[in-house]
């Protein structure tokens, strides 16, 4: 299985940063498995990118395949169940539901779909260092707080890929170390690839392969 991309332009990225980049107007693959870095400047689509990829935007031209299948092919129940069994992502906004408690939000994810017991949940929470939070609504936690829960939601389904969005800005060193373990382990679980859209490079993140976007 492989997300693979080809002649993919955004219809509003200036051409100059389409010209530099190693993604956009190019063949582009991510095989299950695989873990690749992309280092994607301020203003080069890094979020349109992932958008893209999760199916919440077309407003590009080229193409976008999925398992060999062209992904503005699909109905709606079609990728949803794509979401739902190959595909996970980390939003950079998180879309969590701020009112709804911590473990609200994840177990939501996890009841939909289950990769994994309940009782996960607090054992990565625990690891994460949000354990004390779980019955917190989500409104009174702190950022780089939702930004754990969200690493933590999108682990919960089964997936053959999964996306992230700048996962960890709002982390301390210490604790992106522990999250980029923890999702690394879980990919390994799988054999699901890994995306990784970020300004810079992780230097912790074990990638097969380094991208500019």
């Amino acid at each position: 299985m492989a997300i693979q991309t080809k002649q993919l332009v955004p219809r509003f990225l200036e051409k100059e940063k389409v010209e530099r980049s190693g993604i956009w107007n190019k063949e582009f693959v991510c095989n299950k498995g695989e873990k690749i870095q992309i280092i994607a400047p301020s203003g080069s689509g890094k979020t349109s990118l992932i958008h893209f990829l999760y199916g919440l935007r077309n407003d590009y031209d080229g193409t976008i395949t999925i398992n060999n299948t062209n992904i503005q092919s699909l109905s709606a129940e079609a990728f949803a169940s794509i979401r739902s069994n190959q595909v996970s992502i980390i939003f950079q906004d998180l879309r969590l539901f701020a009112d709804h408690t911590v473990w609200q939000n994840i177990e939501i994810k996890r009841s939909l779909n289950p990769f994994h017991s309940a009782e996960t949940i607090k054992t990565m929470a625990e690891r994460l260092g949000i354990s004390n939070k779980l019955q917190k609504q989500v409104r009174l936690c702190s950022y780089g707080e939702q930004q754990r829960i969200a690493i933590i939601r999108a682990l919960q389904q089964p997936f053959d890929f999964i996306l992230m969005d700048e996962p960890y800005s709002h982390l301390d060193e210490n604790n992106r170390k522990i999250a980029t373990a923890l999702i690394e382990e879980e990919a390994a679980k799988r054999n699901a690839g890994i995306l990784l859209a970020d300004l810079k490079r992780v230097e912790y993140f074990n990638a097969d392969r380094i991208v500019q976007l």
